[in-house]
């Protein structure tokens, strides 16, 4: 695929040039005469100057293709700088703020309807192919599709991403064999954080990297749409967009999610479809939940109710009516840091962003957002504040966290720290995320110390932001864990309690606190926090194994089976908390229950690696089931827990059955591993005569 002449492209104007497929598309979805394939392809991290035909400084030549072919919107926006929250609103036509995601981390829920739940319910077998861990099905994206490839192979210190043409050969696997009409989502993660394409794909400079990424995910995407079949080629509806871009420096900042300035709020918008869109281009702010009422509107599907966005049909056709105003956000700064969230409308060529320190922006003249005109224009301040007061008079979603420790640990991986956490509502009076570029600095500093497992420097950095800011609660939180994993858990209790009275709804923080506590022996202490992580992440498997724990370790047998069973209810096929539910019900007296899940545990792994063998004998001897625990009996190995006690009552049983020798053996074993229990076979019948005889 290569790039057609721009000004012939833009010459054929802005119409929809056949009216008959436009008028078909406008019909209901059963009476539409041709039902085209939809190919939906999101790239990660894009800034719109990276492509060749926006920036002229990068070459991509796929991507530009069909540009050319298309219908553009070269500065299209995003109302969220972070993927998974992007990604739902893309899907639902909702802002964050009506869908509930805020960060990455948190989970979409079923209350919105979303644009494949809409086509899959009218006939399109639906399939996404993702490449980067924050929109794994764990987060909730996936409802709609029959088939979600989220397979991700394990990278270097813990990353895990596909790389794009691993993703393009997985989609064009399953669109060769796929019942027509299909719709395919496709998502490419290279150009996020750590820049690292393939050798030949290096740039000069330092964003040389980066824009290698955009080259190679440009290579992927030629090679989708080269394989695309012939047919799907010529009638498909290809939409190319990003989620957000990257800051790469501007504004101070390096990455994404912080600020709400255009180098990451802004998104290349292309719409594709052979004889039906005309190529042209818009300098329109269209928006990201405009995509799903303009795909459903091209089909001939009813749009979605009550959301945001509109469909581009208008603009498509060449019309100039203006679109709704844009409203942005970011939470980042509040939940990961306590600083203020950030706002922001945007209309025409107008931008206000809703800071401590307020920000007046005329996009027109200054594209770059350097002079702030909140002084000299307060009456399209004035204007805008409106606009976006009522932007937020519906009311906002709560969003779900549910995240596992895996899924934690993996966000972090890519920079999201703090992620999934709801942090509350934001209460006014903090400070203004431009005034502490410098303490955000030093602590993400501190958290690569962290990671890189230099926990000693990190806690240094972390105290220079306390000495400025003593509740600071990233820092208290990170700087606790840096001291948990140096091995110091009694400085780190200090910390990650001063941290959960600060932030009381930060799951992380009661976690790493429970270990910490687990650590220092205060069993007791740490069940408290384990039950606050349950209730914070109640399908965190892990969190309610930990509760089980503590409460056997305190003394609260009850406690202890309530919370494995959680845990086991969450993980059904998890040996380790099989096991651990079944030793709390054998301390409660439900054997049979005991036995079953014993059983279960050696349904799914090796005989080799079944560990219990002591336990489950006793339970059967327990319960005069003496054929059955013999075997296990004899199995039990050294180092069980209950060895010692398996080894008496084999002794028993081989003494009942008049086989003295085996019966002494087993005797002399279990006294061998544990001496005291001499005073209980002298005063077994059976066994006291075995101790007596000569050796």
């Amino acid at each position: 695929m290569r790039p057609r002449t721009r000004g012939a492209s833009a010459a054929l104007g802005a119409a929809l040039v056949l009216a008959a497929a436009a008028a078909a598309a406008a019909e209901p979805p059963r009476a539409a005469r041709h039902r085209p394939d939809l190919l939906l392809i999101t790239i990660d991290t894009l800034r719109p100057d990276a492509l060749g035909w926006i920036g002229h400084s990068n070459d991509t030549p796929a991507i530009d293709a069909l540009a050319a072919r298309g219908f553009r919107f070269p500065r299209a926006v995003t109302p969220v700088p972070l993927t998974l929250p992007a990604h739902a609103s893309i899907m639902t036509g909702l802002v964050p703020r009506r869908h509930g995601i805020r960060d990455n981390g948190q989970t979409f829920g079923a209350e919105d309807a979303t644009l494949a739940e809409s086509l899959h319910a009218a006939g399109w077998t639906t399939a996404a192919f993702v490449s980067g861990f924050p929109l794994q099905r764990l987060f909730g994206l996936d409802r709609g599709f029959d088939h979600y490839d989220d397979t991700l192979p394990e990278g270097r210190e813990g990353w895990r991403e596909r790389i794009a043409t691993d993703t393009t050969d997985a989609a064009l696997a399953w669109i060769r064999a796929a019942r027509e009409p299909w719709f395919v989502w496709v998502h490419y993660y290279d150009p996020h954080y750590p820049y690292e394409p393939p050798r030949a794909f290096w740039g000069p400079g330092e964003r040389g990297a980066y824009l290698g990424e955009v080259r190679f995910t440009d290579l992927a995407i030629e090679r989708l749409w080269d394989g695309l079949p012939p047919d799907a080629r010529a009638r498909a509806l290809v939409v190319l967009t990003a989620d957000h871009g990257e800051a790469l420096g501007d504004h101070a900042e390096k990455r994404h999610g912080y600020f709400i300035y255009d180098a990451t709020m802004t998104v290349p918008l292309v719409l594709v479809q052979e004889g039906v869109i005309a190529p042209g281009e818009s300098p329109a702010a269209a928006n990201l939940v405009d995509i799903a009422p303009t795909i459903l509107e091209l089909v001939g599907l009813p749009r979605l109710v009550d959301i945001d966005g509109v469909s581009l049909t208008g603009q498509l056709r060449g019309e100039r009516s203006p679109l709704p105003p844009a409203y942005l956000e970011t939470q980042l700064p509040w939940i990961f840091f306590g600083w203020s969230p950030l706002r922001a409308i945007r209309q025409h060529d107008w931008k206000l962003i809703d800071a401590p320190r307020p920000e007046l922006y005329h996009l027109g003249s200054d594209p770059s957002e350097e002079v702030n005109l909140i002084g000299q224009q307060p009456g399209q301040a004035r204007r805008l504040r409106a606009l976006l007061d009522d932007a937020e008079r519906k009311p906002a979603a709560t969003p779900s966290v549910v995240t596992d420790d895996e899924a934690l640990a993996r966000l972090q991986a890519l920079g999201y720290v703090g992620a999934g956490g709801s942090a509350g509502a934001a209460p006014t009076g903090l400070p203004d995320p431009k005034d502490r570029i410098e303490l955000r600095d030093r602590l993400q500093e501190g958290e690569q110390l962290l990671e890189a497992g230099r926990f000693n420097e990190a806690v240094r950095l972390f105290d220079q932001v306390l000495e400025v800011e003593p509740d600071s609660r990233f820092a208290l939180l990170r700087s606790g864990i840096a001291l948990l994993k140096s091995g110091q858990a009694d400085e780190a209790v200090v910390r990650l309690s001063a941290s959960t009275r600060l932030d009381p709804d930060r799951a992380e923080a009661h976690y790493a606190l429970a270990d910490a506590l687990m650590r220092t022996g205060q069993p007791g202490r740490a069940a408290t926090h384990w039950r606050e992580v349950t209730r914070l992440q109640p399908r965190r498997a892990e969190a309610w194994f930990n509760l089980g724990v503590a409460a056997t370790q305190s003394g609260d047998p009850g406690q202890a089976l309530s919370a494995h069973r959680g845990a086991v209810e969450l993980e059904p096929d998890n040996p380790v908390m099989l096991t651990a539910l079944a030793r709390a019900e054998a301390a409660a007296g439900t054997d049979a229950a005991a036995i079953a899940n014993l059983d279960r545990v050696r349904a799914i792994v090796s005989d080799d690696s079944f560990g219990e063998a002591a336990l489950l004998g006793l339970l059967y001897a327990r319960n005069g089931r003496t054929g059955e625990a013999s075997p296990w009996l004899r199995r039990a190995a050294p180092g069980q827990p209950e060895f010692a006690e398996a080894r008496l009552e084999l002794a028993r049983i081989e003494a009942a059955a008049g086989r003295g020798g085996p019966a002494r053996a087993a005797l002399d074993e279990a006294l061998a591993a544990d001496p005291t229990l001499r005073a209980a076979a002298a005063s077994d019948p059976a066994l006291a005569p075995l101790l007596a005889a000569p050796r």
